[in-house]
């Protein structure tokens, strides 16, 4: 028959903290950003904005995105192969847009800029597939 003792709870409290603790290590966190700048009707400028997190970033994951790769564990060109997938998700997390307009004799000029503020993701590289969350 099997004690009572508190060490079983203990020893089982500990293997489950380090097993939760090296399932959180295989996710890297990253801060992304993103910008593109549209003038008169055309692509003007974009730019995208990658680094690895510094320190531990609060919050929990929300729906995440899952990308192709092909074993490559870069972020950045993970992102500009699939980059159309990777717009299309952004924008639904959230975009801060800023649009003006001015007419001068006649001529009608327009400038739309949208920004993605700085994020901070956890992305999971596996063999096939990055799995990328912003944590919110």
């Amino acid at each position: 028959m099997r004690s009572r003792s508190r060490t079983y709870s203990l020893t089982f409290s500990i293997y489950s903290l380090i097993l939760f603790n090296s399932l959180a290590l295989h996710a890297s966190e990253y801060l992304i950003s993103y910008r593109y700048v549209v003038k008169d009707s055309a692509l003007y400028n974009e730019s995208l904005s990658i680094s690895q997190a510094m320190k531990k970033c609060s919050g929990s994951p929300q729906i995440a995105l899952e990308l192709q790769t092909d074993g490559n564990k870069n972020l950045k060109k993970i992102i500009s192969q699939n980059s159309e997938k990777f717009t299309e998700y952004i924008h639904k997390l959230g975009m801060h847009v800023e649009y003006k307009d001015t007419t001068n004799k006649a001529m009608n000029k327009s400038t739309t800029i949208m920004t993605l503020q700085t994020t901070c993701f956890t992305v999971d590289f596996n063999d096939n597939f990055a799995k990328i969350a912003p944590l919110k």
